[in-house]
């Protein structure tokens, strides 16, 4: 017998394609004056599969695009793969140094870049050689609305669902970028995931707070067509107008680190909602009073885990109803947990030094262990470092946490020394290397403090050579000349670096002393 029948390559393009026809009449996006239908969205990302086409761009070539949360940087998540491409979305919070470097290695052929970044892109294009076929977008007469009209439908049928769909950049711990590389099986089940796990349906609007650049958004690009929801695409967060579109544009959903919660639950335009809001949220545990104040407005925070290898959230604090009638304090201390594995994540583990599970216990500590269809394919071009983040078919997330009761696993603290700053990743080692690069700098070590809108922010001690002399002003403006400035420290602490007998640095003193110069 045959089993034609009986078997579909799975890729997340598929749920445009089901959504063209289904929701065809529906709103798909909403972008300032750019509006479209389901079907209108469809034919404009085969247009851009058709253009890259034309542009040469051949099967597994990468496509890099550097927009803000637009219809852009959407339809690429499904023309790129249309045609068979593979997207890398850039940050565009990074400089042009860091994103010329994340361009090379992924050995992208063509950049497509928003107009606000003209500058930027023009940097890259110089730095990577020249040979960047660029094309720039955001507006009616721009070259990428030229070449979608020029351009005839075209669909590269995906012909091996474990395929390289996406490369999503992340610094780590040594500051040198990695490659996450994305299959379209896992961004499939990721996507159905977390329109199951968020109860998105065709109905919903969900307004992009989340940077799309950022494991390609949790997913949601391919999630919330898979719903045949309305994508409310934001090109800049600013709290008053999210609170606009709150009120008056019926969204329903939306995402953001616990940051954007506190940004908006303090806004002067904070008030009660008509409808109910859903809220997922990963980077840091809500606190009791952000979860009060956003149960107050009449949003339903969900608190998820994650990490760019793990195509953004792997884990959720899945709700029981039994909870719900905790006082707020017993609530917020039970969200604060990770959680449990996602529909379609494999089980979640916390392994000792030996890969052995440890107790579930809520106390005994171990790494978090995943695998899964929603775990990368590895590091592309880094064969050791792929090899050491998955030693045994499990991946190790390099955060430290602890077994609860019913498989529901609490981070308690990161192994590596990583600052988690508005949902962004900073890597130490990147701003102690800027200061160091600071003739007065002899040396710098650099650590997370807390900080009550950020989260985490770097706090750097530095020890000044023989003689010289350097501000906190000085050496937080030469940091930012040499890298993006949400990564320069806050904080600037002059003296002595504690060291251990051999002369290695300890960091953890340096945190406690980071924390308490952040109460100050």
């Amino acid at each position: 017998m045959s089993a034609s029948a009986a078997f579909e390559l799975l890729t997340p393009t598929a749920f445009l394609l089901r959504s063209g026809r289904i929701y065809a009449d529906r709103t798909a996006v909403i972008d300032d004056a750019h509006r479209c239908t389901y079907a209108e969205l469809l034919e404009r990302c085969l247009r851009l599969s058709g253009a890259l086409r034309n542009m040469g761009v051949v099967e597994g070539g990468r496509v890099a695009v550097l927009a803000p949360n637009t219809h852009v940087l959407l339809e690429a998540h499904y023309g790129v793969p249309f045609a068979g491409a593979v997207l890398v979305a850039l940050n565009p919070r990074l400089t042009a140094a860091e994103l010329a470097t994340i361009v090379a290695h992924s050995g992208a052929q063509v950049l497509i870049y928003d107009y606000e970044f003209e500058a930027p892109a023009r940097d890259i294009a110089v730095q990577t050689g020249g040979g960047l076929r660029m094309v720039r977008a955001g507006r009616p007469d721009d070259q990428y609305e030229l070449l979608l009209d020029s351009a005839a439908p075209w669909h590269r049928p995906v012909a091996d669902e474990r395929g390289l769909l996406s490369i999503n950049y992340t610094s780590g711990t040594t500051g040198s970028p990695k490659g996450v590389m994305y299959h379209h099986r896992g961004a499939y089940l990721q996507a159905l995931a977390m329109a199951m796990e968020t109860r998105l349906d065709c109905d919903s609007t969900f307004l992009w707070t989340l940077p799309m650049f950022h494991c390609n958004g949790w997913c949601f690009p391919w999630a919330v067509t898979t719903a045949g929801a309305a994508h409310l695409c934001l090109r800049k967060f600013d709290a008053g107008l999210v609170w606009g579109h709150l009120r008056d544009s019926g969204v329903t959903h939306f995402n953001g680190a616990p940051t954007v919660l506190v940004m908006l639950a303090w806004h002067a335009a904070a008030a009660g909602l008509p409808r109910p809001v859903r809220v997922a949220t990963g980077g840091a545990p809500p606190t009791p009073a952000i979860l009060q104040r956003m149960a107050e407005l009449g949003m339903e925070v969900t608190h998820l885990y994650g990490l760019t290898e793990t195509f953004g959230p792997a884990v959720i604090c899945e709700w029981r109803g039994e909870w719900s009638r905790l006082g707020m304090e017993e609530q917020a201390r039970l969200k604060a947990r990770q959680g449990v594995g996602n529909v379609v994540s494999s089980e979640v583990r916390i392994v000792d030094a030996h890969g052995e599970d440890v107790p579930a216990d809520g106390a005994t500590l171990g790494e978090i262990a995943l695998r899964g269809n929603n775990v990368m394919l590895g590091y592309y071009r880094d064969e050791i470092a792929t090899r050491k983040a998955m030693p045994d078919g499990w991946f190790r997330t390099g955060d430290l946490g602890v077994m609860h009761s019913y498989g529901y696993v609490e981070i308690k603290d990161r192994s590596k020394d990583i600052i988690l700053s508005g949902g962004e990743n900073i890597a130490s080692i990147d701003v102690e290397r800027a200061l160091c690069s600071h003739p007065a700098v002899m040396e710098a070590a650099v650590v997370a403090g807390p900080d009550p809108k950020w989260g985490e922010v770097p706090v750097a001690f530095v020890v000044l050579k023989s003689g010289a002399v350097a501000s906190e002003v000085d050496l937080v403006a030469h940091a930012r000349e040499h890298m993006a400035h949400f990564k320069a420290p806050k904080r600037i602490v002059f003296g002595e670096l504690p060291k251990n007998a051999t002369g290695k640095i300890q960091k953890f003193v340096l945190r406690e002393r980071a924390r308490e110069l952040m109460k100050a």
